[in-house]
């Protein structure tokens, strides 16, 4: 944009974090920007940028993040890193392959449609799940904008039942899981998940953090062999991640799209990783789906997962105002979007169906009531889950 400052050097940021996410409640905390923009030749593009960021939400979860964005450290290429940990008391878990699912928000509230689940359900979508994620990748052209890149990722991820203060007795759906056998045994505490990435990139952006215009688009392949768990948890995936920004007027008005795909080629994935989205390069905190702010907004976090799953973001990015202050540049910007997503391939279905059948858990040793039958599987098929609204 005109009068914009043109950076040079090394430049820090550090600001407080404020925000609100309706899966998480009110974010507070402070986080700090580090970037190397050069001789400022390919201003707002930098050559180096690093993150560190502390942070909590009063829906019970905290953050501690570092990552980085080298650009110029590897010729014709790139290096990636992302260090996370995630500390998530009540963590949303609705079950599996959407619309499969049953779901009451009223089992949300104070209220008690079932007595089976106590006097206060506002806890039965709830699992307590810490999550330490250790990411690195690289990307070398091969020609013009076409790249290939290679990555590996550490997850160590525990999981288990709420242990908040006045929750400890509630049934839960993740309860309900593991007494039919949906969620095994030597997956119920969580466990180490090591993947290893091969893939191709495509990008003709103007540029990373706010493109108006140009493709970026990612095709994945990752292996994940179970070699510390050994729990029989190796699995192949595969996972498309194509953007588009198109001007509309000038650098104020962009229509931007993606699409997504993600699918399980072969082997199983453990119940604790099927929300995972595996993608090379992070350009957000979380990087789990579907639903939630990072892939489609409006549906609730985790509320569609499955061994195959499609989504596609579109929206209208309006700079109504530009300004500097402060010796930075500050745009505000409004963005109406529409999303929408869909299991494409099921996780476990038939397991579910076998339940619902019969009335009994997997092994055939727990008998359930039909209340419970019925918070286990719908019946119903898969169709696309929609949403629209705006941001600021």
């Amino acid at each position: 944009a005109k009068n914009e400052i043109v950076k040079q050097g090394w430049n820090f940021g550090p600001l407080p974090v404020v925000g609100w996410d309706s899966d998480l409640g009110f974010q507070y905390g402070a986080c700090v920007d580090i970037f190397n923009f050069g001789d400022g030749s390919n201003y707002p593009s930098y050559n180096y940028k690093m993150n560190l960021e502390a942070s909590t939400y009063t829906g019970g979860s905290s953050l501690l993040r570092c990552y980085g964005d080298f650009k110029t450290l590897i010729p014709d290429g790139k290096l990636f890193f992302d260090c996370t940990y995630f500390n998530a008391k009540k963590f949303d878990f609705f079950g599996y392959n959407g619309y499969a699912s049953p779901y009451n928000p009223d089992f949300l509230l104070s209220a008690n449609p079932l007595e089976m689940l106590g006097d206060n359900t506002s806890a039965f979508y709830w699992m307590k799940r810490n999550q330490f994620r250790l990411v690195t990748s690289v990307q070398r052209r091969i020609t013009g904008n076409l790249h290939w890149a290679a990555g590996f990722g550490y997850y160590n991820i525990q999981t288990g039942k709420v242990k908040i203060d006045g929750y400890e007795n509630q049934i839960t759906l993740y309860d309900l899981y593991r007494a039919t056998n949906l969620i095994h045994d030597n997956e119920a505490n969580g466990g180490n998940v090591l993947q290893l990435k091969a893939g191709l990139v495509y990008d003709t952006r103007d540029h990373d953090s706010d493109p108006t215009r140009g493709v970026n688009i990612e095709a994945t392949l990752v292996g994940a062999p179970d070699i510390i768990d050994r729990a029989g948890y190796s699995n192949l995936g595969f996972t498309f991640v194509g953007s588009h920004y198109v001007p509309v007027w000038k650098d104020k008005l962009t229509f931007a799209y993606r699409l997504g795909v993600q699918a399980k080629l072969a082997g199983e994935v453990p119940y604790y990783f099927i929300n995972n989205l595996n993608t090379l390069f992070f350009r957000k905190v979380y990087t789990e789906g579907l639903g939630g702010n990072a892939s489609v907004r409006g549906i609730n976090r985790n509320g569609v997962v499955g061994n195959g799953m499609a989504w596609l973001n579109t929206e209208f990015r309006w700079r109504i105002v530009n300004f500097r202050a402060i010796n930075q540049n500050f745009h505000i910007a409004l963005n109406p979007f529409f999303d929408m997503g869909a299991c494409v391939s099921p996780y476990r279905l038939d397991a579910m169906k076998q339940i619902r059948a019969t009335g009994r858990s997997l092994d055939g040793t727990q008998a359930l009531t039909p209340a419970e039958v019925d918070l286990i599987y719908t019946g119903q098929k898969e169709t696309l889950h929609m949403s629209a609204g705006f941001g600021v």
